[in-house]
């Protein structure tokens, strides 16, 4: 059995060694373009930072990238290109080879619905959705590691703008509120962790304004006009 793997891993030096001579590394087209299999080390190392495959000087196919740690290259993203555009599906690595994150890219922007994982697991942790300017745009979500929601928001031209709302590990709600262009606007009531009311009133710029009412075991303890900071009740 040992001399059979031996002789398999032999066979596989062989051959990829035979098509990276017939594929010599690192080529240029007549243009001057980098064209075929090619690779780059760190800087005055023998450490890999990435392998892919240029067609005519656009990437094409899967890439490779990797980070130094402890002197060793680490794979920490692989990103797949066409041929057509410059979007590419990525996927980013932590050094246990355990998905970080996946999601497009153009360039360097995040595009479309990226998702990101709970350290060590393949729970989600993050669902966000990005416009083609790389900026957040629509629902974003927020999940415990037992997968149900601690936040929710939403998003316009990457500011908070729309409803949100935050969650307790056994899915009680704690806050709703609202916002406009990533400042707090409007109705805004805040719950404690057996789901009764706090607080509630409303927000203009961020800022409370207008009669606000405070609980306390669901009972209703203070009134205050936070326009004119004038308190209008108080339960002695």
């Amino acid at each position: 059995m040992i001399k059979q793997k031996v002789f398999t891993i032999f066979t596989l030096t062989l051959f990829l060694t035979s098509v990276y001579a017939q594929n010599p590394v690192n080529q240029f087209d007549k243009d001057g373009l980098r064209h075929g299999i090619w690779t780059k080390n760190y800087h005055n190392t023998d450490q890999k930072r990435y392998e892919g495959v240029f067609k005519h000087g656009k990437e094409i196919d899967s890439f490779k990238y990797y980070t130094l740690s402890a002197g060793k290259s680490v794979l920490s993203a692989i990103k797949v290109f066409n041929e057509k555009d410059s979007i590419a599906d990525v996927t980013f690595l932590a050094s246990t080879k355990k998905v970080i994150s996946e999601g497009k890219m153009n360039g360097k922007r995040f595009i479309g619905t990226w998702t990101f994982y709970h350290k060590n697991s393949s729970a989600k942790m993050i669902v966000e959705n990005y416009n083609e300017n790389g900026l957040l745009e629509g629902e974003r979500f927020v999940y415990f590691k037992n997968g149900l929601v601690a936040e929710s928001a939403h998003y316009k031209n990457g500011l908070l703008h729309g409803e949100s709302k935050w969650f307790s590990e056994k899915n009680v709600l704690l806050r709703h509120t609202h916002y406009k262009d990533d400042h707090l606007e409007g109705k805004t009531i805040n719950y404690d962790a057996n789901g009764n009311i706090t607080s509630e009133g409303n927000y203009i710029k961020s800022q409370k304004k207008g009669i606000w009412k405070y609980y306390k075991d669901g009972k209703l303890t203070k009134k205050i006009d936070h326009t004119t900071q004038e308190v209008l009740y108080k339960k002695e």
